[in-house]
């Protein structure tokens, strides 16, 4: 369905400007934003697809990923079509760019806030996260959700490409638990080349985050001859660990997708450089993804290396978690990250 998307600014001749995420897109009367679902109609913005959702799940927490986030619980997850990236290695192209190539068209099964709400209530399911495309694309519905789903005392996610303005953050931000944002590379060629945005309004956006006390998880698809090499895998932990050295790093295996077919899987050597990097760097807590590592999934006491919680699978399954009231029970070392 159709809904106004207040967060924007009028500008002459019918012109607005959408303040949701840093594209920024000023737009005349009939044009759509890049991310295909929000439209200038006779001066007003609209979202398409409010309430309409293209992905709808209860997801292990740990899949978004967040590893010291509520570990061992479900997450509500809800994604619709639409993206204001277009990544060329995108694993749900299906949804994040179906209105930019079928002609602005939306799809998606009716989901008001309050129903998404109420089943997570009835579910005794603790979060909700707006995942699978990026939230920030249908941030009236998000915000509307959250807004609600705090009422209730529900746990709220943003699974981001760290595109959101500050205006944006400030205001949801009294509805925000966590957010797993995306670190794709750290150079600008690869954002403006493969991602169709800029490095420097991530790197921005993730601290103003951060600073605003939502917790976040930070993660990196490591793609062969893009992203990988040992400078820029370097640049990015410092980058991280000059924020905070509590801030979790997921590095995780590509896998061809989309328009990147030609491109290999990621070496596992690749991934292991990565974690030992992130380790030099003073990071306390990085991760291996979508690739069977135990050792690497699980969370070890920065203090005195005690596996505080254990993982397994490609998506890091929770298994056991051995912290008491958030501290190493060897050492009582308190481990950084939301538990109760």
């Amino acid at each position: 369905m159709k809904a106004l998307a207040w967060m924007s600014e009028k500008r002459k001749e019918n012109k607005v400007l959408c303040k949701a995420c840093n594209q920024r897109c000023v737009l005349g009367v009939g044009e759509y934003g890049k991310c295909g679902i929000r439209k200038n109609e006779n001066g007003d913005l609209y979202l398409t697809a409010y309430g309409l959702a293209a992905a709808f799940n209860t997801d292990p927490i740990e899949k978004k990923p967040l590893f010291h986030f509520f570990p061992g619980t479900e997450i509500l997850s809800v994604g619709t079509v639409g993206c204001n990236f277009s990544c060329k290695f995108c694993q749900n192209f299906e949804i994040s760019q179906y209105p930019q190539e079928h002609n602005y068209e939306v799809f998606g099964t009716t989901l008001m806030p309050e129903t998404i709400v109420n089943i997570a209530k009835t579910r005794k399911i603790p979060s909700i996260a707006f995942t699978y495309n990026e939230p920030v694309v249908v941030f009236e519905y998000a915000y509307d959700t959250f807004k609600l789903a705090k009422q209730n005392g529900i746990k709220t996610v943003f699974v981001s490409s760290g595109y959101e303005t500050k205006e944006a953050i400030d205001t949801i931000k009294p509805y925000l638990d966590a957010a797993n944002i995306d670190l794709k590379a750290f150079t600008d060629r690869f954002y403006r080349e493969i991602c169709g945005a800029r490095l420097k309004p991530v790197l921005d956006a993730i601290e103003y985050t951060y600073k605003q006390g939502i917790w976040i998880e930070i993660t990196t698809l490591i793609i062969p001859g893009e992203n990988d090499s040992k400078e820029e895998l370097r640049d990015i932990a410092r980058f991280i660990a000059s924020i905070d050295k509590n801030i979790p790093w997921h590095v995780s295996r590509f896998y061809p997708m989309y328009k990147m077919l030609d491109r290999p899987p990621t070496p596992i050597e690749k991934l292991k450089e990565a974690y030992e990097i992130g380790k030099e760097e003073g990071l306390n807590y990085v991760y291996v993804g979508n690739v069977l590592d135990e050792d690497r999934e699980s969370t070890y006491c920065p203090s005195c290396g005690f596996k505080v919680i254990d993982r397994t699978g490609y998506v890091g399954q929770y298994v056991s978690n051995h912290l008491v009231d958030g501290k190493c029970p060897k050492c009582n070392t308190p481990i950084a990250g939301v538990w109760k």
